[in-house]
């Protein structure tokens, strides 16, 4: 099919054993197109690991004229709601991906019922009475083989019968349970009479009270696959034990196809945790604000922080896929959307911590506008206005009284340049009753601005302001990692709760921003000069009352 071939313009494609794998497939002839499909359970919202496996999918299906299907596994009524599958498709799309079909393993309910009747009836099946502790013992270990359940050898006709009557609501939850029959001998554990249907008279959120029995996630997953024409179903390694499961199933009902299932290992970051369970037990324990706080590494929790999807999808693609496991440092991904930042963050200045100076020989009354560069790499995005008052703020740490000999910012009778404006000169420190600073009062050089005979001089400080008149309170959340370890889950299990970083939010009520900052659109971003990366909280911000978090800061502070 000449895949490889490309023109000299073409970009290049970074290669892996999934793609070659892809490649070969269309070569021979195996496939005629490639679907793949992306199946989150709605139980949760997704995690930046998912969108490792959302890239893949849909990057593959995209790259050779396939399709993707966004299929939810919504077989456990229990922990599922439409309000995770909105969130889903609102997290996939702004990743920037769209899917060719919208399905639920639900759809499936009844073939799958008709499937797992087909095994029944020809012995591969049974309804096991047992409860679930039971069964899980007598599974064995991975040096010892299962225990044969006592109801293995029921009639076909007797399971059947029970498993008609448990889809029809007969029994209590937990009464039964119809287990495949493959070998209690198996090395492979997923092979020892798997369980297929657990009994659960709950409503579904798609089927209502339709069904009493739900289907396991391996008898769904591959069937749903097959229904689906899936050519390439692409999962995280955990389920590499669970494939010749996945192939006894489709080689025993007759299933339309034969889909192929290949794993690649998962997307791990440090100082997080990436588990459904416990993002939710952060969750519904108060420890985070919701899904999409800013702190989670949940897609819609990076989005209200600021970050890109086209820098999540550079991360994934940096990163590649294979088959070893590896937890990747944060400050990978901090510097992807540093560097997607970098070229596009319109440049503006906010003071977090203010302190006010009076330019005493500055015209009382009088604001100047000055020009300033959008973006100083990016000339074709042109200026914006920045008014200068006789009052302005500068950042408390950029003054001090008695300062270390390599400080090269305000200090007494010191100089320093006011950032796009001129050189002031500290002339006065005004105090409070209990000996804090409360004012500064600096004259300014009015030769150093620009276009003037003194703009050259050279002074070893640059420091960023806002005016006082003009400046607009904003409330500023600096969000850092959740936890203070690399690892909270460690080697062996312990309470990750226990390394949750205490400093992870500090909110600043009162801090001051351009006016263009507090007209920015929901969700917009800048860099605040010499501070970091902000965003609107597309949330909480009010019009005349901004609301920005730190995306992240200018430079990596934890790797010191």
């Amino acid at each position: 099919m000449g895949l490889e071939i490309v023109s000299d313009d073409a970009p290049v494609v970074a290669t892996n054993f999934i793609r070659n794998i892809v490649i070969k497939d269309l070569q021979s002839g195996k496939h005629q197109a490639i679907v793949t499909r992306f199946p989150p359970e709605p139980n949760g919202h997704l995690h930046i690991g998912h969108a490792k496996s959302i890239c893949l999918n849909f990057g593959i299906a995209q790259e050779f004229g396939g399709k993707t299907h966004l299929r939810f596994d919504d077989t456990n009524p229990l922990k599922e709601s439409d309000d995770h599958v909105q969130a889903i498709m609102e997290d996939v799309r702004w990743l920037g991906f769209e899917w060719d079909a919208l399905l639920n393993a639900s759809d499936y309910f009844d073939q799958l019922f008709d499937w797992a009747l087909h095994l029944v009836e020809r012995g591969k099946a049974y309804v096991d009475s047992q409860d679930a502790e039971t069964i899980r013992t007598q599974r064995g270990t991975l040096t010892e083989p299962g225990i044969e359940s006592p109801f293995r050898q029921r009639p076909v006709d007797e399971n059947r019968d029970l498993f008609l009557r448990m889809r029809n609501g007969e029994f209590e939850d937990g009464a039964h349970v119809l287990r495949a029959k493959i070998d209690m001998s198996s090395p492979n554990m997923n092979l020892r009479d798997p369980v297929m249907y657990r009994i659960l008279n709950v409503p579904h959120h798609r089927t209502g009270d339709k069904w009493h029995i739900y289907p396991m996630y391996d008898w769904a997953h591959g069937q749903s696959d097959a229904i689906e024409g899936i050519t390439h179903s692409l999962c995280t390694l955990e389920f590499e034990d669970h494939r010749p499961l996945y192939e006894w199933f489709l080689e025993n009902i007759p299933a339309p196809c034969q889909p192929r299932q290949i794993e690649f290992a998962r997307g791990n970051l440090d100082f997080t945790v990436m588990s459904k369970r416990r993002l939710l037990q952060l969750v519904q324990e108060g420890h985070v604000a919701g899904w999409d706080d800013p702190r989670m590494p949940t897609l819609s929790g990076l989005r209200r922080r600021g970050y890109t999807p086209e820098a999540i999808r550079a991360f994934w693609s940096d990163m590649g896929i294979s088959k070893q496991e590896s937890i990747i440092e944060m400050g990978v991904l901090e510097n992807a959307i540093r560097s997607d930042l970098n070229e596009r963050a319109p440049r503006t200045m906010a003071v977090l911590d203010p302190l006010k100076v009076v330019l005493i020989n500055y015209p009382e009354g009088e604001t100047e506008w000055l020009e300033a560069a959008v973006h100083p790499q990016r000339p074709e995005l042109g200026t914006r206005q920045v008014p200068l008052t006789r009052e302005i703020w500068i950042e408390r740490g950029d003054f001090m009284e008695d300062p270390p000999r390599k400080f090269f910012r305000l200090r007494p009778d010191g100089e320093v340049r006011l950032r796009n404006a001129f050189i002031v000169r500290c002339v006065e420190v005004v105090k409070g009753e209990a000996g804090e600073v409360i004012e500064l009062r600096c004259e300014y050089d009015v030769d150093s601005r620009s276009g003037m005979p003194g703009a050259n001089r050279k002074v070893k400080g640059t420091i960023h302001w806002v005016s006082a008149v003009h400046g607009v309170p904003a409330e500023v959340r600096l969000y850092d990692r959740l936890f203070t370890v690399a690892n909270p889950l460690g080697e062996k299990e312990r309470d990750f709760l226990e390394f949750l970083n205490p400093d992870s939010l500090q909110v600043i009520r009162e801090a001051y921003v351009e006016p263009g900052v507090a007209a920015g659109e929901a969700n917009g971003c800048y860099q605040f000069e010499r501070l970091g990366y902000f965003t609107h909280d597309g949330i909480d911000s009010k019009p005349g009352r901004p609301v920005l978090n730190r995306t992240v800061t200018l430079r990596d502070v934890w790797r010191k």
